[in-house]
């Protein structure tokens, strides 16, 4: 990391003036928004009245919405290059204003669009063939007509609201500001305070000692407080379960996936398929306990490399080329686009520096590149992770090349898909063709955590979040002891038979932030168990399964994301579809075994 962003050359920094020219342009969009607001109340009585007046107020919308996420581009984006500096802070702060004011000027589009009968949205559709370019948008509101309460009732919720959803701040606070796990001693015997961000560091240490201790420390401070964590839990999926119900959904599953505009189907068929396929997952642990030469494998040992790391270095520009060769795969087209947007239009902040974000992503909206924020510093992960977010920005390029602003935008059920194509399509290649036996066992290495991560935890703690709140509904209290015993045997029924279930696991539950998220972390395992599938069928079928999966790309918002994976010939209410990612994972775990032996 450089201390001075001053000295990192221009071709390996963004260039935002390509979405501002300067201040003055910002402030321009910011006043434009500003009018935009202040005169969108009027549609609430014209937009029920004609075709005419609805197609304004949807126009409106899609206007001042563009306008907003260019300036909230802008801010980020700027602030994340430099995150002391106080001028972008104060500017993501006006931004979150301006996002507020706007959210509360339109407050009545949904409601007034349930209310408009069926009868006359056809007839309007006749009269104003142009309302049919926001079909989508109509219907993504239409569609809750069903869990849609009276006026009464919505607007005494709507002010109810205010005091809810709080749960997972609380949480965050007491697990990350209040809480102390005190101190271990490290592998040089220095004694180190342990906290929830460095912990997974600690469990990836070559001493047993430090990991064991930094485990059972970790869970005997969380034990202390687990009536209180039972309790936020509780609160929490009581509130969720309650006003799913009052809606009139099933359960809160099924209102959730309902946004996703999915069914509970979708998440059932992933923990089955799963559940079945467990001792896969079990081979994995094995072999880790084998190669790593303990006789008895416990939870604090699951994060322990199975390799040190892979020696060989990558420089950015080889890495470009890296990435580019790979996804040559997907034609002329998705290759100059990236290969321009990388060396030509400064699509890529490249370099750490002080003060800049950490981490990386793809960002961008309908009236600017697709960015990309990097902290390269020449190794196999990031070469990955370069190849992962490219995968995301040309999503994004083609779902908004190919469609209006109102359907340009694909959904978060689908996010994770085509940047985990690139990263596959990426690893593979680089086995197929390595020479060097340490880079392959590092690839493969890689591959097997990603699945263990993002396919098989995920999944695990998918089916915990839908027994919480089956156990909700049913009328149980999710106190500490049903919470934990209920986690601790879901668990071991993952880990299997060379793994010693440590009992202080049961506590894990309480330091997962996404269990407040709402049926959230079950998209992760279907996105990989898709992209599996599509690199599959890429590997198998060549260049004519191409254009279908591009296809899926330039779907964007148009479809729902369940008929857009089906223009990708997936169907994730087909077993087959996560089937094919356990393969995967099966076969890297083969590949390892045999290579590492030799």
């Amino acid at each position: 990391m450089t201390e001075n962003r001053a000295e990192i050359p221009a071709e390996y920094k963004w260039d935002l003036t390509a979405i501002y020219a300067d201040m003055d342009a910002f402030e321009a969009d910011f006043a434009r928004a500003k009018a935009l607001i202040e005169k969108f109340p009027a549609h609430a009585e014209t937009m029920t009245q004609s075709a005419v007046g609805l197609l304004s107020m949807l126009k409106d919308s899609v206007e001042l919405e563009r306008i907003i996420s260019k300036l909230f581009n802008y801010s980020s984006f700027s602030s994340d290059l430099d995150t002391s500096d106080n001028t972008y802070l104060a500017l993501n702060g006006r931004m979150m204003d301006l996002a507020n004011a706007a959210g509360a000027a339109s407050y009545f589009v949904s409601p007034a669009l349930i209310r408009i009968d069926d009868e006359t949205l056809a007839r309007w559709y006749g009269e104003c063939p142009e309302l049919r370019e926001y079909e989508r948008t109509i219907e993504g509101s239409r569609r809750y007509k069903k869990y849609t309460l009276s006026d009464e009732n919505e607007k005494l919720l709507a002010g109810l609201r205010r005091g809810m959803g709080g749960y997972s701040g609380i949480r965050s606070v007491f697990a990350n500001a209040d809480l102390d796990f005190g101190y271990i001693k490290g592998e040089d015997g220095t004694k180190t305070h342990l906290t929830d961000a460095n912990y997974v560091t600690f469990l990836m240490s070559a001493d047993r000692r430090v990991r064991r201790a930094a485990f059972k420390k970790m869970y005997e401070t969380y034990k202390q407080f687990g009536n209180t964590f039972a309790s936020i839990m509780n609160a929490y999926v009581k509130e969720r379960t309650t006003l799913s119900r009052q809606r009139g959904y099933d359960s809160s599953l099924q209102c959730s996936v309902f946004d996703d505009e999915v069914t509970p189907v979708i998440y059932e068929t992933l923990i089955d398929t799963v559940n079945k396929n467990l001792p896969v997952l079990y081979d994995y642990y094995k072999l880790k306990k084998e190669v790593l030469g303990l006789p008895k494998y416990h939870l604090y040992d699951i994060y322990t490399p199975l390799i040190g790391s892979c020696t060989k270095t990558y420089s950015y520009e080889e890495a470009v080329e890296e990435v580019l060769s790979a996804i040559s795969v997907f034609g002329k087209e998705y290759h100059d686009v990236l290969e321009d947007g990388i060396k030509n239009k400064h699509w890529i902040d490249v370099y750490p520096s002080r003060g800049k974000r950490s981490g990386a992503y793809s960002g961008g909206c309908y009236d600017t590149d697709p960015y990309m924020l990097l902290n390269y510093t020449d190794t196999l992960d990031d070469v990955s992770t370069l190849a992962h977010e490219a995968g995301h920005s040309m999503h994004s390029y083609f779902s908004r090349k190919s469609n209006p602003p109102q359907n340009s935008e694909y959904t978060i059920f689908v996010a994770e898909v085509a940047s985990t194509v690139n990263e596959l399509i990426f690893s593979h290649k680089k086995l197929r063709e390595s020479e060097s036996r340490e880079e392959k066992l590092a690839i493969l290495n890689q591959i097997m955590e990603t699945y263990k991560g993002t396919l098989f935890r995920q999944t695990m703690f998918a089916e915990f979040e839908r027994d919480m709140h089956a156990m909700s509904e049913a009328g149980q209290t999710l106190t500490k002891d049903l919470l934990c015993s209920k986690y601790y045997e879901i668990v071991k029924r993952y880990f299997g038979p060379d793994v010693v279930c440590d009992d202080d696991i049961a506590y894990e539950w309480m330091r997962i932030p996404h269990f407040y998220m709402f049926f959230y972390v079950y998209k992760y395992a279907t996105c990989i168990s898709a992209a599996s599938s599509i690199v599959k069928r890429i590997e198998t079928e060549g260049d004519a399964y191409i254009p279908q999966y591009l296809a899926f790309l330039r779907c964007g918002g148009s479809k729902s994301p369940l008929d857009s994976l089906k223009v990708a010939g997936i169907d994730l209410s087909d077993p087959a579809v996560i089937e094919d990612a356990i393969s995967d994972f099966a076969d890297t775990i083969a590949q390892f075994r045999e290579l590492y032996n030799k």
